[in-house]
């Protein structure tokens, strides 16, 4: 099956294991905070990622020295659903985090996202638990979201503390979206978070769709220039068959039927093209000079 784009930035930051307790608090707390369902009644964590299902047991373990009441094995098809309903575990998670079994809402226990590191865990737990990225190809979009609205206004601030820029923040079936659009927020976000290659990607999107952007407006540009050419060739062409018809073309100067004679044998050739074609070559303003005289004359021969 292939893996998404947001799929692919969870990969690489399920990469990044934390080496110490607090930071593997931090990181379960992020997950906990943006799960499915997080309540003194029961954890329920539910992903398509097959590497944070792999890590999420690991994380656990590490920081509660617990497992998981429900886990899928990571072969079965579709999403993976990780549950804890045992009281006791409840109990030990819950007090981890400083709260007790009649809590009424969560919020981000700051204690545990006391250090850089441990901040920089709780934010990578909280985009592996309810966040994603939009394919560049596709848009500029990067969210996580969660039920708890205390949660998205503390994560709002950590967010700001560590990126040193503001998200967006929207509701959403009565939750709350935490969200940027800017393809460099959105590169620097997934970098700090431990996604380099996922990072790259937005930033060679960008790249790429500026050039196409680029290069279309040349394009578009030339074809106005060319439409240009084609209408001011036809113009003087119609000139310089009057003048002919009127036989006042004879009668013109050498060089004013060179101009007129180059311009008939080659109706799409530019100015600067018909100006290397006289007998000496002249400059482009001088051949668009004697064109404009034999227009000028052809208006004079109609009056």
């Amino acid at each position: 099956m292939a893996v998404s784009f947001s799929g692919g930035a969870k990969a690489e930051i399920c990469r990044v294991v934390p080496n110490k307790k607090c930071c593997a608090l931090a990181q379960c707390f992020g997950v906990l905070l943006f799960c499915n369902s997080f309540t003194p009644d029961g954890i329920r964590i539910i992903t398509e990622s097959r590497e944070f299902g792999y890590i999420l047991p690991k994380l656990f373990l590490k920081a509660f020295d617990l497992e998981f009441d429900s886990f899928p094995s990571l072969e079965s098809p579709g999403k993976l659903v990780f549950q804890i309903d045992d009281p006791e575990k409840l109990e030990i998670i819950l007090t981890e985090y400083g709260f007790d079994h009649n809590l009424l809402s969560l919020h981000v226990n700051l204690p545990v996202v006391e250090n850089d590191c441990c901040k920089a865990a709780f934010l990578r737990g909280a985009f592996l638990s309810g966040g994603s990225v939009t394919d560049p190809e596709k848009g500029y979009h990067f969210e996580i979201a969660t039920t708890h609205h205390s949660v998205a206004r503390e994560t709002y601030a950590l967010v700001e503390e560590m990126l040193g820029f503001y998200p967006k923040m929207a509701p959403r079936g009565g939750g709350q979206v935490l969200y940027f659009k800017q393809s460099d927020m959105i590169s620097d976000c997934l970098t700090f978070l431990g996604a380099p290659v996922a990072a790259m990607g937005i930033m060679e999107a960008k790249l790429e769709k500026e050039l196409n952007n680029k290069v279309n407006r040349r394009c578009n540009c030339d074809d106005a220039n060319t439409s240009k050419v084609v209408e001011a060739a036809q113009e003087q062409l119609a000139a310089i068959r009057l003048l002919r018809e009127k036989g006042v073309l004879e009668r013109l100067p050498q060089k004013m039927q060179a101009a007129a004679k180059a311009r008939e044998e080659n109706p799409e050739s530019s100015l600067t093209e018909l100006a290397s074609m006289m007998e000496p070559p002249i400059s482009k303003p001088a051949m668009n000079s004697r064109l404009k005289k034999l227009m000028q004359i052809s208006k004079e021969a109609t009056v």
